[in-house]
């Protein structure tokens, strides 16, 4: 077993599409319209679905915005230097709401950065 895929739902695709490929470095990997069900599926990650998890966008044409609870935390990404993360990501429009630095009971150097639909995507230094 594997894990395959994270669903977010989302208010406005094209925008989340534009983030977690513009800013975060994804690729857009497909994209479906299901007219019957009123929703479109798009799956964004950084490999081929066949080897590495990704995530599933969906918007439902019908709801503009989500609640997101108190449930989910977080999507957690490596990069190799979390600084330099976050530094690219703001200069792309991305908005950074914790600045890289280690974590508060550890010495990992975490970040986070914020989609637009207010997801939380964690950014962990992996030397």
């Amino acid at each position: 077993m594997r894990i395959l895929h994270t669903m977010l739902r989302v208010g406005d695709l094209d925008r989340s599409i534009a983030f977690y490929t513009e800013v975060l470095g994804m690729k857009l990997l497909r994209r479906q319209d299901y007219p019957d069900g009123r929703f479109t599926l798009a799956f964004v990650g950084y490999g081929d679905e066949a080897e590495t998890a990704v995530l599933e966008l969906t918007h439902n044409w019908d709801t503009k915005a989500y609640e997101l609870g108190n449930g989910f935390g977080h999507v957690a990404l490596a990069v190799p230097d979390a600084y330099a993360a976050c530094n690219a990501i703001r200069e792309r429009g991305g908005k950074v709401v914790r600045e890289a630095g280690p974590m508060k009971h550890g010495t990992t150097v975490i970040a986070f950065v914020e989609d637009p639909d207010g997801y939380k995507i964690e950014l962990i230094q992996r030397n």
